[in-house]
């Protein structure tokens, strides 16, 4: 399972949704959709732009854990 942890970095940067918002030039929705999880597809634009804003790496955005259901 792949998890966007902007609500983490975010909190670290103090940093609301709104500034994130303003400071990348997307929208307020798409925003919260990555900080609430609710994105299926990752979009690499929107990836870059939320990198750039917050100066941080694309992995301490993206958090990979392995689902138990799925193992063999």
């Amino acid at each position: 399972m792949i998890r966007i942890s902007l609500d983490h970095v975010l909190e670290q940067k103090k940093i609301s949704r709104y500034e994130l918002a303003k400071r990348t030039g997307i929208q307020y929705q798409i925003i919260d959709n990555y900080y609430k999880n609710r994105v299926k597809r990752y979009d690499g634009y929107v990836l870059e732009r939320i990198c750039d804003a917050l100066e941080c790496e694309i992995g301490q955005l993206l958090e990979y854990t392995k689902d138990e259901e799925t193992e063999l």
